[in-house]
């Protein structure tokens, strides 16, 4: 087994995550790798590997142990959330909020994230440019999502100011403490929504917040798990539509051919954000801890020891991908792992895809002569440990 990971991982560095992907391609020609850098672990990076990780809970558990990054600000006050939780209490809690995600209860939501859509790109139609990331793909999904916990969507930059706090303080190495504008955005985001939680105990309406409480009141949920579920939502729900969102734009224009592809044949457009998530993922990886002694593909690995799960490299794998690191918005099959896979699978899938396919197909339908506005300026991710997104992409439409 390789022991110096320098070349080949280092999730801290700024260079490393604006694109990792070279390393990707090191990782996934060698066994899985130790890493020893702020956070001690196994690196598990091929596809076949990966899912066998993820879809053995038994041996490989999800509950986050104290000494990762992850652990380092206190979202939920110690309550238990589906992200964070293994059997009994995870199919107890994904069993009780997974009505309200099914892909057709999903789909009844298309013709308001389009009417959001809409009214986003009629605010920069008249510009010679605009800012995906600013101007659309930050504001689309905490939108959606406030609108779903029945908030007002005045208050959604807010959400979206602390939900950025927050993950980037992911990237601090654990042995750095946390920067104070995350600590103020968590202590900010738990106190907006008890308070919501409290409201709703005296007011229920149409909305996710009021039924979920409906089943807290017949002792499905704690209070706490009902905090935990609302932050997981409004963290995980939004961030990575995002994320989806940017990668998928920023796909497209350095692919004009795949662009005019899509132009051509609108109905691909589906096809093409289960590309968009496979070539540039928007959760890069995850993590889990071993609970047994376990060995994989000739590297021991003890109980105890965290194991990172780079669904991003799996994704690229040549093992499973024809011409992994080609765009190809047809690509068929196209089995990617952007969403986990197993138990973890994420429940916010079919949000994630419906919202990704209505704001890209939006743009490209919208905008004919789509092009990045400096072909020569290096764009900057943001800094997050296993999100990766654009912190800003700026295209000219006219």
């Amino acid at each position: 087994m390789e022991t110096d990971t320098t070349p080949y991982f280092n999730p801290f560095d700024p260079d490393f995550r604006d694109n990792p992907y070279p390393h990707y391609q090191r990782l996934l020609a060698a066994p899985p790798l130790k890493y020893s850098g702020p956070v001690s672990a196994v690196v598990i990076s091929s596809y076949d590997d990966a899912e066998g990780v993820l879809r053995d809970p038994e041996t490989f558990s999800n509950h986050r142990p104290e000494q990762t990054p992850f652990r380092q600000l206190d979202l939920t006050g110690g309550a238990a959330t589906m992200l964070g939780a293994d059997p009994p209490v995870h199919t107890r809690l994904r069993k009780l909020v997974s009505r309200d995600f099914t892909p057709r209860r999903i789909a009844t939501m298309a013709p308001r994230i389009e009417e959001i859509t809409a009214a986003l790109l009629d605010e920069v139609a008249a510009s010679a440019r605009f800012d995906v990331i600013a101007d659309l793909a930050n504001q689309l999904p905490v939108m959606v999502i406030a609108e779903i916990l029945g908030i007002p969507t005045q208050r959604h930059r807010e959400f979206k100011a602390w939900s950025n706090a927050i993950i980037a303080s992911s990237a601090v190495p654990p042995n750095l403490p946390r920067p104070p504008e995350a600590i103020e955005a968590t202590l900010a985001l738990r106190t907006f929504l008890a308070d919501e939680i409290e409201r709703r105990r005296h007011t229920p309406g149409p909305d996710l917040i009021s039924a979920l409480i409906a089943s807290q009141e017949a002792e499905a949920l704690t209070p706490g798990e009902l905090l935990g579920f609302l932050i997981l939502l409004l963290m995980a729900g939004n961030e990575t539509t995002t994320n989806l969102i940017g990668n998928g734009v920023l796909a497209l224009m350095r692919h004009q051919e795949q662009l005019q592809r899509l132009r051509k044949a609108p109905d691909l457009i589906n096809s093409a954000i289960e590309e968009m998530l496979r070539f540039d993922s928007p959760v890069q990886g995850t993590v889990r801890l071993a609970r047994h002694k376990a060995n994989v593909r000739g590297t021991d690995i003890e109980p105890g020891t965290l194991v990172i799960v780079l669904l991003a490299a799996a994704n690229r794998d040549p093992s499973r991908f024809a011409r992994p690191d080609a765009f190809d918005i047809a690509r068929d099959p196209n089995e990617h792992l952007a969403f986990g896979e197993g138990i973890h699978f994420c429940l916010g899938a079919p949000l994630a895809r419906l919202e990704g396919s209505i704001a890209i197909r939006s743009i490209v339908q919208r905008f004919p002569r789509l092009a990045l506005a400096d072909q020569a300026a290096r764009l900057t991710y943001k800094g997050s440990l296993f999100l990766r997104g654009l912190a800003s992409l700026p295209i000219t439409i006219g």
